[in-house]
């Protein structure tokens, strides 16, 4: 009798432990499940207040409107999202970065280059380098994709810290309607203050060619207005979007339904 007890107490500890751990791997497994929709990369709920929550299109006084193949609908993001249409990828084996034109033309033609106008335009007490009225040699802003304090320096070594980028990448933008584009209606594309943000530049290298499915800015402050403003660009040159990004377009948006489309003015 008093060894069936003792089996029996020891099967109960045993029994104890087991749902014990059960319970800690349960635990464990929500705590990542909260992690990766509140501080991940597809975090749901409001984004966090890291740094800017948008950036700049146009430059009034000074810079020119570069013309898109059509208008970018008014409206919220999410609405002009649902006119896109949703395709698998080109193939991308073919794409060169000179298909877009040589980099940085003048295409508004108000006498500067493209990265001089979008530093100039981006850059708090942007100044220009000594005889030029174009070349940016100085200036910082909160960076938008980070959230960081940046100061540009013109240099050799340190004008890579900040670098341009296409908001909508020129390698995506191949992969999804751009081969279909004339010669022009490219170089707009890869010109348009619209697709172009001042940017921490080793956030662009980790950026790439990517699109929203595999790459947000880690400032989550950021994220809607930099769907938008990829939804938009996408609208004013006619590509589409993959199923997975439009999916990871939604999940962003869901954060802020009311998030305006982007439209140069």
């Amino acid at each position: 009798m008093t060894s069936t007890w003792t089996d029996f107490r020891r099967a109960r500890r045993r029994s104890r432990q087991a749902w014990a751990l059960l319970a800690a791997a349960g635990l464990t497994l929500l705590a990542a499940l909260g992690w990766f929709f509140t501080a991940g990369q597809f975090a749901l709920g409001e984004p966090q207040a890291d740094g800017p929550t948008e950036a700049p299109v146009l430059a009034p006084g000074w810079m020119k409107p570069v013309p898109p193949v059509r208008p970018v609908p008014g409206g919220s993001a999410v609405e002009v999202l649902a006119t896109l249409p949703v395709k698998g990828r080109a193939p991308g084996n073919n794409y060169e970065r000179s298909a877009f034109g040589q980099a940085w033309l003048d295409v508004d033609r108000n006498g500067c280059d493209t990265r001089n106008d979008i530093l100039r335009r981006d850059l708090a007490g942007a100044s220009f380098t000594e005889g030029s009225r174009c070349r940016i040699g100085a200036g910082s802003f909160r960076e938008p994709y980070t959230g960081r304090s940046i100061e540009f320096r013109r240099g050799a070594e340190s004008s890579k810290a900040v670098q341009i980028d296409h908001v909508v990448a020129l390698g995506d933008a191949w992969q999804k309607g751009a081969q279909q584009l004339t010669a022009v209606q490219r170089q707009h594309l890869a010109n348009d203050p619209l697709n172009l943000i001042a940017a921490d530049g080793q956030a662009n290298q980790d950026k790439g060619a990517s699109d929203a499915a595999s790459w947000l800015p880690p400032n989550k402050a950021f994220r809607c207005h930099y769907v938008a403003r990829q939804i938009s660009v996408k609208a004013a040159y006619g590509l589409w979007v993959t199923a997975a990004e439009k999916d990871a377009m939604k999940r962003v948006l869901d954060a802020c339904p009311g998030q305006p489309a982007v439209v140069p003015r």
